[in-house]
């Protein structure tokens, strides 16, 4: 597993984009077709990978202006989805595994408050905290099984699967929201 680990570091550190949105351009198969015959706890990470990157991906092309801009009543915004996303990461697999508080770890008490912009919160920026926090959480999970227990969750001892489980589905549903959000701002 550390081999395909270290491939999917590799192509996250790139930002490879996994999603086929008529704003973006053409891409290279995915990760997921690459380990069809592959145990599943490779397949769980192919797919992680490819929203984790497709995630990302949402901000590149935009203006500052663009990527804050506000096109909804809640406090989501393009940035502020890849911001909570590097909130994400560092909860289900810094939190979970190592049992730190998120005062420790540096993050927001709350989830809510990881959408929240700062001056020093440019594109460039949060990109490279979620591509460093993806980067971390590849590594934090490298030498786990699906069966592993996780201990530091708020919701109790969790095996990977379901921690697995959880962020693919978090993911896949803010790809949809950035999505959206990004076809608002490029084609309105």
């Amino acid at each position: 597993m550390v081999g395909y680990a270290a491939h999917v570091v590799a192509a996250v550190a790139c930002g490879q984009r996994c999603w086929h949105a008529p704003q973006m351009p053409s891409i290279p198969p995915t990760f997921a077709e690459d380990v069809i015959n592959r145990p599943a706890q490779a397949q769980l990470e192919a797919f992680i990978a490819e929203h984790r990157a497709a995630l990302r991906s949402c901000l590149d092309g935009l203006t500052e202006e663009q990527a804050r801009r506000s096109l909804v009543p809640s406090a989501t915004t393009l940035l502020g989805l890849v911001k909570h996303a590097t909130f994400v990461e560092r909860v289900w697999f810094d939190e979970a595994i190592t049992c730190r508080s998120r005062a420790q770890i540096g993050i927001p008490a709350t989830s809510e408050e990881s959408f929240i912009l700062d001056d020093e919160d440019t594109i460039v920026a949060v990109q490279q905290a979620h591509r460093d926090a993806c980067e971390s959480s590849v590594r934090a999970t490298a030498s786990l099984g699906l069966d592993d227990i996780l201990r530091g969750t708020r919701w109790g001892p969790l095996p990977l699967r379901w921690v697995y489980f959880h962020v693919l589905r978090e993911l896949a549903q803010h790809c949809g929201h950035a999505d959206i959000l990004r076809e608002q701002l490029t084609n309105g």
